[in-house]
């Protein structure tokens, strides 16, 4: 297995090198797409999501980082590197993997959706580049696992 990946799903780098790693996976009732994940997540957000978005882009905003706004709720019907899926690009769209990037001067962020039969698993991989990104993801990185933990359990529910 290459060093820039966990259980065959692509990191930034060697897992010694990240600043933030966080792997969560749950045994669905069937099995879905990355894609099909992806459109449910999107489709119900979670309550007050909406509001850590913009909360994260007033504060983001003073130091110079791209407001994000969140996550849309119109499904994709398909997907191909190059294009955007909300605020990531996708580096890699296969029927069992979705590779989401979003990059700027404070941090490098690479979320993953992979299925493997019916496990869904969300992997994300953060490097940070200044004293910004670190404190950013002082607060974001606990908050994002509750938040997969959170969607996981409802893709779990159906």
């Amino acid at each position: 297995m290459r060093t820039d990946q966990i259980q065959g799903v692509p990191l930034l780098a060697p897992p010694g090198r990240l600043n933030y790693l966080d792997r969560q996976a749950v045994l669905l009732p069937a099995p879905i797409t990355p894609l099909e994940a992806w459109n449910r997540i999107r489709s119900q957000p979670l309550p007050l999501l909406g509001l850590a978005f913009r909360i994260r882009d007033a504060v983001s905003a003073r130091f110079g980082v791209r407001r994000i706004g969140g996550l849309g709720k119109a499904p994709s019907d398909s997907v191909r590197a190059g294009q955007r899926l909300d605020f990531f690009l996708v580096e890699h769209a296969a029927p069992d993997l979705l590779v989401l990037t979003e990059r700027d001067r404070h941090l490098d962020v690479m979320t993953c959706i992979s299925t493997q039969g019916a496990e869904l698993a969300i992997t994300s991989s953060v490097v940070t580049h200044n004293r910004f990104g670190r404190a950013y993801m002082l607060v974001v990185g606990p908050a994002h696992r509750l938040i997969v933990r959170a969607m996981l359990r409802r893709l779990m529910r159906g």
